[in-house]
């Protein structure tokens, strides 16, 4: 029987909500799964900064290293606005994305039929959508030194962030997208603003030489970020797999997700290099929306990208595909019925709270189950 730890980190606003309703699909799985799920929980973002004065502890992250997966809720709020920049809560997440080298973040867009018409396309244009956004993780303009505000002689102040960006750094997203899009539709775009920018230049070279050199039977396209996103509204489903680097990864799934019908059904998982020895890779798993601090505690929070993001675990740490298809199943079953927490109701329509929507997602996992 396999056994998994996992570090969860609720973190801020509707984090610990949803978090429960993770807590609730691992206990299922645990009896349920042939498998055995060890847990443990720790604080990161405002959270931390309130007990600790830092966003994550040197505590924390060694667990976070030493799990098999690192389950992440959300951070941040209006609270914590005048906290130093160092110590925001968003430090500790770009914390465990560094210093476990996180490089490659996959973020599904996915729209559920029964979601169609609540989209804010045309239903033709977003039914069936299924693609993949994969975002360079620890470089570019987010990590790039120098990276500060100084004082001029003059007394006016400037803002520097530096994008920088090597050979290796493209070479290993690439490839992760490559890889990817062998099991799906065999397509990569790469987008970048070569037209403008140096290191689009250099990512364009890179992933037109890694192409040509390891993965010719993939079919690639090199897209302009800003036509990118134009055509992620006007066809999303020309795409299979768009990779790019960190900033415009972080814009372009975020527009992405509202394809789907809602930022709360994105999940998203953030992955490191193979380790030499065992193969496994360093892995995080969190919902693509934020920690919503004007619905934090009302119990109308969407779980379903939390519970997407904890089946992803089970298929890329955990190598249950079988389990992660469950859950996946078990989501549709669930909008299938008509069940709608407030994001994603009609206008006039009864809709779920957190721990119902919940509670359903696990009875259709035990249906599905038998």
């Amino acid at each position: 029987m396999a056994s998994f730890n996992l570090l969860l980190l609720p973190g801020d606003g509707i984090g610990p909500e949803v978090m429960s309703e993770v807590e609730r699909v691992i206990g299922w799985l645990d009896k349920n799964s042939g498998s055995t799920f060890e847990t443990e929980t720790d604080l990161v973002g405002g959270s931390s900064y309130d007990a600790h004065k830092v966003s994550i502890t040197d505590a924390a992250m060694e667990k976070a290293q030493a799990a098999d997966a690192v389950i992440f809720g959300s951070v941040g709020g209006p609270k914590w606005d005048s906290v130093p920049y160092e110590v925001r809560p968003e430090a500790g997440l770009l914390r465990l994305r560094k210093d476990m080298d996180l490089f490659a973040n996959l973020r599904p867009a996915i729209c559920y039929p029964a979601l169609a018409d609540g989209s804010s396309l045309k239903r033709e244009i977003v039914e069936g959508l299924d693609i993949l956004i994969l975002r360079e993780l620890t470089g570019g303009v987010y990590f790039g030194e120098p990276k500060e505000i100084v004082t001029l002689e003059n007394g006016e102040k400037r803002a520097v962030d530096t994008q920088v960006y090597t050979t290796h750094e493209i070479e290993r997203i690439a490839a992760v997208a490559f890889e990817l899009a062998r099991t799906r539709g065999n397509k990569v775009t790469s987008m970048e603003k070569r037209n403008v920018m140096r290191t689009g230049v250099l990512w364009n070279q890179v992933v037109t030489a890694l192409h040509k050199a390891e993965y010719s039977d993939v079919t690639l396209e090199h897209m302009l970020a800003d036509a990118g996103s134009m055509q992620l509204v006007r066809w999303p489903k020309q795409f299979d797999v768009i990779v790019t680097d960190n900033l415009f990864g972080d814009m372009l799934s975020d527009q992405a997700a509202m394809l789907t019908g809602s930022l709360g059904m994105l999940p998203s998982a953030s992955l490191g290099a193979p380790d030499p020895a065992t193969g496994k890779r360093k892995a995080l798993y969190e919902p693509v929306h934020g920690s919503a601090p004007d619905i934090a505690g009302k119990g109308v929070a969407n779980p379903i990208a939390m519970i997407a993001s904890l089946g992803m675990s089970l298929r890329y740490s955990c190598d249950m595909g079988e389990a992660a298809d469950l859950v996946d199943g078990a989501i549709a079953d669930v909008l299938n019925s008509g069940t709608r927490t407030a994001d994603l109701a009609a206008k006039g329509h009864n809709s779920v709270s957190t721990t119902e929507m919940g509670e359903a997602i696990v009875a259709a996992m035990s249906k599905r189950a038998g």
